[in-house]
């Protein structure tokens, strides 16, 4: 049977058990068909990089699957009916990753070069920075009407 990659993204309220119980839907309708879904990873809630039906988020679902034409035709077919589906993806693979997925392999690998959330990395704490001495009084700032006009100010003018 031909191998498919299925990705579907699910509306940003919906809790973690209703995406999860899309993508036990989709098994079901899988294995109904007579195929199977080798491996189901969800990446979680991730942002969009554009509104899509005016969700800014959306919580990102994948599916390796080894099933026939027929069965993922019917899959696409129900993942369109379904409201809480906003987009989802196709596509056939010649061979499924082994491990997880560069997705997940680019999360686990963020979180360990992080160490934490408030690590700074390589960046020297602020602590390491040179004294910037006393600035003084600077004095009050002039009033708008006394100071130089800038360039697109003297472009109008």
């Amino acid at each position: 049977m031909p191998l498919y990659e299925h990705v579907f993204l699910a509306r940003q309220d919906l809790a973690q058990a209703q995406v999860d119980a899309i993508a036990e839907n989709a098994t079901k309708i899988l294995t109904d068909n007579g195929g199977s879904v080798v491996k189901a990873e969800t990446w979680g809630l991730k942002s969009l990089a554009y509104r899509i039906a005016k969700n800014r988020k959306a919580h990102y679902v994948m599916l390796e699957i080894d099933a026939p034409a027929a069965a993922v035709a019917e899959l696409e077919r129900q993942t369109g009916i379904n409201e809480d589906v906003i987009r989802y993806m196709t596509i056939r693979v010649d061979a499924h990753e082994d491990g997880p997925s560069a997705m997940m392999r680019r999360t686990e690998r963020s979180d360990r070069e992080r160490g934490g959330p408030r690590d700074r990395g390589d960046r020297p704490d602020r602590g390491d920075r040179p004294d910037r001495g006393d600035r003084g009084d600077r004095g009050d700032r002039p009033d708008r009407a006394e100071r130089a006009p800038r360039r697109d100010e003297e472009m109008e003018a």
